[in-house]
This record gives structure tokens, C-alpha cells and sequence, in this order.
């Protein structure tokens, strides 16, 4: 048993010395220390993810690091199409700038031994914290084993997935096709992608997340058509039996999101507007997205009306999605009287480690200000 616990031991310690040393050569090491591994994301969660600091200004970030070493197995021609494409993936999230979307701190960069970038820190994936596990370290950590979504985050979450439109091809290295369990059948079975296809993967995502991760149906991934074909006739015959982990008020809308026909699909403003999404969490959540588009009035009553919502919110979610967005306001010197009595009502929360992790450093140039006067007071 011990012999076998050492193997196991020296094998983990190899995994990680072999990808630490790959991210080593890379030029993203230039700008950034690369620490601990923490999360795996993206295509067969192929993306090692790492927690890492800008050198220049201690920013914290993470550290997104594809090993070629996953490709070995794969023809050139095959390595090839599946470097272009991480490549490509990562490029439009570059590009793409938007609240809801994960910012790239870093662009892509290539060596010899693998890919690698930087986006703001992230705590796992979603595929992560409903039980996908692969491509992470073991043992597996127990803040990503016991995570439990809260209903604010589940709600607030669905209201913006997104999914790219490939056309499927069976010729290519899976990890250069979309998950096929998310996919609509006419996806598959017509060569045919349109929203309401989006609205399918939409309906596949919520069932996964009310079922601990497990997809409506497991593909068969050597013979797709077939189990797409076999998938069209359970759809047909889908009942609300088969749903009964999804809460009653939105059931039949997934329901409807996983009909056979596209045109019965709910589109995406359809399901913004029922009553299940119409919850305070997931509106104030969705209202910091858009706190760059306010002026400073409309920002003041949003910061007043605030204390009254943070009591019915999880401390997780105030503490990792609510507090950076208000301490980042305290540049705006206008608005620290608005912003100032919620961070303290947090701070009111917090254990003395968080208080003086994430609080304290924020408030140290407020206490230098002299204007506005309430500042001081």
C-alpha cells in the first residue's frame, strides 16, 4: 500500500514538475510568476489553469497553460488543427470586451512546450465545480469537491451563456469540436445552426447544472449520428419526469428549450422575462455589469439601496463578485460616500484573515481623502 501511495505521489509530482517547467520556457514568465495549479477549463477541460501575480504590480491573475504534451499521440496534421484552434479560441476572447465575458489580462503566447495567457483570476470552471475533474491536480481540493452553486449564482449565471457555432466534422481531433452533448440534434444530424440551436444549449446547460453535472443524454462519441438519431426520438418522448431536479417555475421552459422542433424554442428574451429569474441577487448582479455604462446619480441610488440586498446575498458572492466592483469605485471620489458605508457593512462579515486580505489595503487611500466631507465624517 505505501509502495503504491509513493507511486502515486511521485507520479503527481512529475505531472506538475513537467508542466511547470513547460509554462518556465514560455513568454508569458516575462510579466508574470506562475503559481499554484488550480482549475482546468476550456475543450476536454484541456487548459491547465494556474493562480499567478503580475511581476511589475502584483496584480493577481490567472494563468491559463495548454501543455503540447496532451497532443503527443496526434498526428502533425492533427497537432496542427488543434494548436489552430486553442489559438483561435483564445484570439476572440481577446478581442471581446464585455462584462460578462472573462478579460484577458495577457494575449496568447507560444513556445515550444506549450501555449499560455492570462485573464482575470478565476476560482474553477463550471465543468470544475459540477464534478468534471479532469486535468486537475490530485488529490482533488475541497473548496472545487464540496462547491455547491447557490441559487443567486445558478440564476444569475444562466442568464448569459454563450456558444460558438462550428461546423461539425468527424475528421477532426475532439478537442477541436464543441462538447456534443450541448449540441442540438439539427446541429449534428443537418449540418444546420441557427439561436434557436444556442436555446438548445441553453436547455442542455440548466440541466446539468440542477443534476450535478450530468448531461440530458450521454453521446456515444464513435458513433455520433446514431445517438443523435436515438437522442431525436427520447426528445420526442421527453417528459417532466425526466426533470424533476429543475425547479418547478422554469421546468417546462427547459422543456420546451429541449424540444425536437427549434421553432417551439423559447428565444433568449423570452427567458429573461420569466418569473424565475426575476430574483433581487441576480438582478443586482447583473446591474454591476452595466455600472460602467452609468453616470454618477444613477450609480448613488444603485450604492443607497444596497445595504437593503446585501443581507439576502451568500458572503461567497459578496465577497469575490460584489466587493471588487465597489472597492474599484473608490477611484471616483465622488461616489466614495455612496460606496464606503456597503464596504464596511461587508467588512462587518468578514474574518479578521479577509478583513485584512481584501478590505483593509482598499480603504487605505480613502482615509487619505479630504473631499467630499462625508469621507471624513
Amino acid at each position: 500500500m505505501e509502495s503504491m501511495l509513493n507511486k502515486l505521489k511521485s507520479t503527481v509530482t512529475k505531472v506538475t514538475a513537467d508542466v511547470t517547467s513547460a509554462v518556465m520556457g514560455n513568454p508569458v514568465t516575462r510579466e508574470f510568476d506562475v503559481g499554484r495549479h488550480i482549475a482546468s477549463g476550456g475543450n476536454g477541460l484541456a487548459w491547465k489553469i494556474f493562480n499567478g501575480t503580475k511581476k511589475s504590480t502584483k496584480q493577481e491573475v490567472a494563468v491559463f497553460v495548454f501543455d503540447k504534451k496532451l497532443i503527443d499521440k496526434y498526428q502533425k496534421f492533427e497537432k496542427d488543427q488543434i494548436i489552430d484552434s486553442l489559438k483561435r479560441g483564445v484570439q476572440q476572447l481577446t478581442r471581446l470586451r464585455h462584462p460578462r465575458l472573462l478579460t484577458v489580462q495577457h494575449p496568447l503566447e507560444e513556445s515550444r512546450d506549450c501555449l499560455a495567457f492570462c485573464t482575470e483570476p478565476v476560482f474553477a470552471s463550471l465543468a470544475n465545480v459540477l464534478g468534471n475533474w479532469e486535468n486537475l491536480p490530485s488529490p482533488v481540493s475541497p473548496d472545487i469537491k464540496d462547491y455547491k452553486l447557490y441559487d443567486v449564482e445558478t440564476k444569475y449565471g444562466l442568464l448569459q451563456p454563450k456558444f460558438p457555432c462550428k461546423e461539425w466534422d468527424p475528421n477532426l481531433p475532439s478537442l477541436c469540436l464543441p462538447n456534443p452533448e450541448y449540441l442540438a440534434p439539427e446541429y449534428i444530424l443537418s449540418v444546420s445552426c441557427e439561436t434557436a440551436s444556442d436555446m438548445y444549449s441553453l436547455g442542455t446547460v440548466m440541466y446539468a447544472v440542477f443534476n450535478k453535472g450530468k448531461p440530458i443524454f450521454e453521446v456515444n462519441k464513435q458513433d455520433i449520428y446514431k445517438s443523435f438519431s436515438r437522442q431525436l426520438d427520447q426528445l420526442s418522448r421527453l417528459g417532466s419526469s425526466s426533470l424533476t431536479n429543475i425547479p418547478e417555475e422554469v421546468r417546462e421552459h427547459v422543456k420546451l428549450l429541449l424540444n425536437v422542433t427549434p421553432t417551439v424554442r423559447p428565444d433568449a428574451d423570452q427567458m429573461t422575462k420569466i418569473p424565475f429569474f426575476d430574483d433581487v441577487g441576480a438582478v443586482t448582479l447583473q446591474y454591476f455589469d452595466t455600472l460602467f455604462q452609468r453616470d454618477n446619480l444613477q450609480k448613488s441610488q444603485f450604492f443607497k439601496g444596497l445595504p437593503k440586498v446585501l443581507p439576502k446575498l451568500p458572503k461567497r458572492v459578496i465577497v469575490q463578485r460584489i466587493l471588487p466592483c465597489l472597492t474599484s469605485e473608490f477611484v471616483n471620489p465622488d461616489m466614495v460616500p455612496f460606496v464606503l458605508p456597503n464596504v464596511l457593512l461587508i467588512a462587518e462579515e468578514c474574518t479578521k484573515e479577509e478583513y485584512v486580505k481584501l478590505i483593509l489595503p482598499e480603504l487605505g487611500p480613502v482615509f487619505k481623502q479630504q473631499e467630499p466631507i462625508q469621507v471624513c465624517m
